[in-house]
């Protein structure tokens, strides 16, 4: 979603003092915004940033075909450095040394370790991915089981040796680098079991545009935060907590009260399915939610909605004017039911369009993800409007 200036200032700030930058990859090493690019990818990622890549290949139920997955890797594309390989779900000692000669001795690169095929270790998944830790609480017992197979099987030393082997970056860019302003408005953000999907730079660029960002539950506060000037509700799984978002009348009573009040209030994804009149769980069960926008929001296990997209603005909102463009990302498996004649924006993906987005006055709830330091406008018009809803409150106590 990012530009590559955009992509090394995001890292590089991130990376302020660590040793160690770990990266993670998305899918497979290769996919990315299409069939037809790199865009997107963990490889596109690599080249980017210039970073030494560490396969981590399934090696369950084979052997020697895992060294020519390796090798397909690295002779996919040349421009990559596979600096290693870490072997995940081995099955013995025996089965790890038939893995680390064939792909040293066949393909040349070297193996930094395994870790054992272990149940205990597995992670629950469901339909948009693994269950959050919020949800599977996690206990120190996972991790220390982990810590104990990562030391005991994983060559750590050759794994900093590769890091180290990274080459400088150009030097830090300049879009949200600045220290934050001291506050100006303060924003909610909603953040519980139910709903904490947010890019973490978005809440970032927030603060450093003047927020301070004050953390509410939907599910067990009952009323939102005192002398809050905007509200920001990001996604999540509010069709698992369903019941208990409808049964807790005050927080959406709340809400209406702010927004009649005239206060900005953004919401994505999970955040529109909480702001609905009614949310239909898969089962066909429906809750009562908030209500600001006339609609219902239907799971349907076949209707996923997954994928990078361009937007076009059509209709002036809380965050953009009419005419602007950003990218996105969408990832639910719900779809609305209900009129909207007025959509917000219209979204690109591929060579599919649809509509997406309701805004009326100070509300504007959609779909799609936005990043906000691929965009920093969108950041800047919202905390502008959280200001302007100030200052009419400052004006108004003063009458």
């Amino acid at each position: 979603m990012c530009e590559a200036k955009a992509v090394l200032e995001i890292f590089q700030r991130g990376a302020q003092g660590a040793d160690v930058s770990v990266i993670e990859g998305v899918m497979g090493l290769f996919d990315g915004f299409g069939p037809g690019e790199e865009r997107g990818s963990t490889a596109h990622l690599a080249k980017l940033l210039k970073a030494p890549i560490i396969l981590v290949l399934d090696a369950a139920k084979t052997a020697t075909s895992a060294a020519a997955i390796a090798l397909g890797c690295r002779e996919f594309d040349k421009q990559l450095q596979i600096a290693g390989v870490i072997f995940n779900r081995v099955g013995s000692p025996g089965h790890y040394h038939w893995l680390k000669h064939t792909l040293e001795k066949r393909v040349g690169i070297p193996s930094l370790g395994y870790l054992r095929y272990d149940p205990a270790l597995n992670i629950e998944e469901r339909y948009l991915g693994l269950i959050p830790s919020w949800e599977r609480g996690l206990r120190s017992v996972f991790y220390e089981r982990l810590m104990e197979q990562v030391k005991a099987h994983v060559d750590l030393d050759g794994v900093l040796e590769i890091a180290c082997s990274a080459p400088s970056l150009p030097a830090l860019g300049k879009q949200t680098q600045n220290a934050s302003q001291k506050a100006r408005v303060n924003i909610g953000i909603a953040f519980d079991q139910a709903f904490h999907f947010y890019y973490q730079d978005n809440l970032d660029l927030l603060e450093a545009l003047g927020a301070r960002l004050v953390y509410f539950s939907p599910l067990k506060d009952s009323q939102l935060p005192h002398d809050l000037h905007g509200l920001y509700i990001g996604g999540g799984f509010p069709e698992v907590f369903a019941k208990e978002l409808a049964q807790n009348t005050r927080m959406k009573e709340s809400i209406w009260k702010f927004y009649q009040a005239g206060a900005p209030i953004y919401a994505e994804c999970g955040g529109l399915m909480y702001l609905c009149e009614a949310l239909i769980d898969f089962e066909g069960r429906a809750y009562e939610m908030v209500g600001l926008v006339p609609a219902r929001t239907i799971m349907q296990r076949d209707k996923l909605s997954l994928g990078y997209v361009e937007v076009e603005v059509l209709k002036d909102n809380i965050l953009s004017h009419k005419g602007e463009r950003f990218r996105g990302q969408t990832f639910h498996y719900s779809v609305l039911e209900g009129e909207n004649p007025d959509p917000c924006y219209l979204a690109k993906h591929g060579e599919n369009l649809s509509y997406d987005g309701y805004s009326l006055k100070n509300l504007l709830v959609t779909y799609i993800h936005a990043h906000f330091v691929a965009a920093p406008q969108l950041a800047e018009n919202f905390v502008q409007s959280c200001l302007g809803f100030k200052n009419r409150e400052m004006r108004q106590c003063a009458l």
